[in-house]
């Protein structure tokens, strides 16, 4: 990419110095240029008669925009005139606009005119950036003139962005087949468009005093585009650098944090009802091998344990010390820790930011950052980590041990995942609470769960992200390896930019979070069940080879609910060939249907389900199958279930491995029969169409951004 970044960087200088926050339209042109953007012939008139020299020079139509740093909508101010072609409309246009411009706004400073060589009409897109406060440097596209602001049909990513992330953004709009060309109209240049959606995601990159930019018209014919209209807000505020250590750093400490050999815990007490004594209670009873250090000025011993004064006082390597004091006490004990060498502060209390004591948690992150200790919270419920056996939490003792590793930024959604894990057998191998994140977040978890052996899914239950460009980053490494699962919380228009530029106005809480998180390879739960099931269900379920999908259903109805969810999440069900077709028809009855749902109908034996599962499974052109059973007399529930974990084991010692959902309607005994095809490695569901496909749906989703389909 060419690029004359030096000649870009002046224009800037001279914006900084003249105390603008806004560029020229003529600087925008000429910042556009140097970035290898397209761009009309243009020039700043200062009167009637220049205006008329600018047009005959550069050719005929023309278009005339007022130039002013405080109008900034120029159509909304009568401000703009297009399809000039002679000298007198010019001369007249002039005038008409500069009169426009002062009844619009008495006192608004008119630098003059911008007359501008007119672009055919073609297909309006818009481009941009913005500068977003959790993720930085955003690139932004969809369609554009006022269909942007009517449809709101617009993506962003991540800058800058390569190729690839380029044309997906061009797919990733809901008007995206306008570009293809839909009812015999021609298709627009999509190279030239991901062309420009690169070179903006550099230029935002390379000056980062750019606020936001919006290249809105750009049009896009059949061969080339051009950014008919450029608007470029600028901020020269220094920032504050965010507080980063290194993965190296980050995972030495949380290695001691997540694995420590060493617990103490500040405020311990023999007290029933007091959070310092259930916090002793959990070590102890849940069974952790490390030792258990009680801090408590007023006690010597607590449930049997030498107790300590301060945590000063205690010979040895301490890893994590637990806090169970009132938030006023904080600041000094946490001194002391860091004077004893800990690696981490599990700081429960709340009282910080959360009621606006602000200053007191930004106090605490300082005496932290001093001695090189990671908090976790405050304000939380503390965490798991049940291949240690360490319960370190004031909730409920829990030792059932599998491998999904959750996170929380509320306590209360931090026991429902307690409680549906426990319920569901679904096992982890933590729950982690992080409540204000003062220090700790959703990356530096990743960066442990990455090489965590105990941990094959991650969900993280999140509010807001602190540094969402570097947990972006961080995750789009992760998710290559093992699926991570988001449920964002506070999904509403609430958290949007007022700004002056379409781009801004645009960039919505919800739509950058899905589209970054999209970005990163994250699978999205749309609320706490999904996540939770999807957690449960991904680290079940094989990877699979391929994205062809079969529904072997014994309900027309089923079938085509099943149907339904599969477009709705993502999933190709496969065109079934003509000898796959008559394959399916020797095992099933002459009224039912084969293609794809393979319909069995409702009155067959066990061997139709058994034969066309056991097909299923065994040609290579079938990579994933959803199973439809509808309780009958002749197959009961539990029959079904027991003949297809059979075939799927027999299937197995074959060395096929294939992922798997199944739906249960019928009587309550396919409750029975649903949960042992689970505990079987069949996720499945009783009374649900739409949830065995979405945890199929999410395996895909991770598949695909790991690169692991073939």
């Amino acid at each position: 990419m060419t690029t004359d970044q030096m000649s870009a960087r002046k224009i800037m200088d001279t914006v900084h110095s003249e105390g603008r926050t806004a560029l020229t339209p003529s600087e925008c042109q000429a910042i556009c240029s140097c970035y290898g953007i397209p761009v009309p012939k243009e020039g700043v008139a200062h009167s009637a008669n220049e205006a008329v020299r600018l047009a005959e020079t550069m050719g005929y139509p023309v278009i005339l925009k007022i130039v002013s740093p405080d109008i900034l909508h120029k159509t909304d101010a009568g401000g703009v005139i297009a399809d000039l072609s002679e000298a007198a409309q010019v001369e007249e246009s002039y005038d008409t606009i500069i009169d426009n411009a002062r009844n619009y706004k008495a006192d608004a400073q008119i630098v003059g005119v911008q007359v501008q060589q007119m672009v055919p009409a073609a297909q309006e897109v818009i481009i941009g950036g913005l500068t977003d406060p959790t993720f930085g440097k955003l690139v932004a596209f969809g369609l554009g003139g006022i269909l942007v602001e009517v449809l709101k049909d617009i993506t962003f990513r991540l800058a800058p962005v390569n190729r690839d992330e380029a044309y997906s953004m061009l797919d990733g709009i809901k008007a995206a087949e306008l570009l293809r060309g839909v009812r015999g109209g021609d298709p627009v240049d999509r190279d030239a468009l991901a062309d420009i959606i690169q070179k903006v995601s550099q230029l935002l990159t390379d000056i980062p005093e750019i606020m936001e930019m919006d290249l809105n018209p750009v049009f896009v014919g059949t061969e080339g585009a051009t950014a008919v209209d450029c608007r470029i807000l600028v901020d020269f505020t220094e920032k504050v650098p965010v507080f980063r250590p290194s993965q190296d750093e980050i995972l030495t400490a949380m290695n001691r944090i997540m694995k420590p050999d060493a617990v103490a815990v500040i405020g311990a007490s023999a007290e029933e009802g007091k959070i310092g004594n259930s916090v002793m209670k959990n070590l102890i009873n849940g069974g952790y091998e490390g030792e258990i250090l009680p801090v408590n000025p007023k006690a010597d011993e607590i449930l049997g344990r030498k107790c300590y004064r301060s945590v000063l006082d205690i010979p040895g390597k301490v890893d994590i010390a637990v806090f169970a004091i009132p938030a006023k006490f904080v600041l000094q004990t946490l001194e002391d820790v860091g004077k004893k060498g800990v690696a981490g502060a599990i700081m429960i209390p709340s009282g910080f930011a959360e009621i606006g004591e602000t200053a007191l948690q930004q106090d605490m992150v300082e005496i932290a950052r001093k001695h090189n200790i990671r908090i976790m919270g405050p304000n939380i419920y503390g965490f798991y980590y049940t291949p240690q056996n360490l319960c370190a939490t004031f909730c409920t003792p829990y030792d059932y041990k599998g491998a999904a590793a959750l996170s929380s930024q509320s306590g209360g959604v931090g026991m429902a995942i307690i409680g549906f894990s426990r319920t569901a057998k679904m096992g982890v191998s933590a729950i982690v609470g992080l409540g204000n994140k003062s220090d700790l977040d959703e990356d530096d978890l990743l960066t442990f769960f990455e090489q965590d052996d105990n941990t094959q899914v991650i969900a993280m239950h999140v509010e807001d992200l602190k540094d969402g460009r570097t947990f972006a980053e961080v995750a789009s490494r992760v998710s290559k390896k093992k699926p991570v699962v988001v449920l964002k919380a506070g999904r509403t228009q609430a958290g949007a930019r007022a700004a002056a530029s379409h781009t801004g106005a645009l960039a919505g809480n919800t739509k950058v979070y899905e589209d970054i998180l999209q970005q990163s390879g994250v699978i999205q739960a749309r609320n706490l069940n999904d996540m939770l099931q999807f957690a449960r269900g991904l680290p079940v379920l094989p990877t699979p080879k391929g994205e062809n999908i079969l529904i072997i259903t014994g309900a027309g109805g089923s079938g085509v609910l099943l149907s339904d969810a599969c477009v709705e999440h993502g999933l190709k069900l496969m065109h079934m060939p003509q000898d796959l077709d008559a394959a399916f028809r020797e095992f099933i009855p002459p009224f039912g249907a084969a293609g794809n749902p393979v319909d069995i109908t409702g009155g067959e034996p066990p061997s139709t389900y058994q034969n066309t599962i056991k097909l299923g499974l065994e040609d290579d052109r079938i990579h994933a199958l959803i199973l439809g059973y509808w309780h009958t007399i002749i197959t009961p529930p539990m029959v079904f279930a027991r003949l297809a974990v059979e075939t799927i084991a027999q299937a197995k010692e074959k060395g096929i491995h294939k992922p798997i959902v199944a739906s249960l309607v019928g009587d309550v005994e396919v409750e029975e029969a649903a949960e042992y095809l689970y505990d079987h490695g069949i996720v499945a569901y009783p009374y649900r169409m739409e949830l065995p496909v979405a945890v199929l749906g999410a395996k895909y989703t991770w598949a695909r951004g790991a690169g692991a389909l073939s």
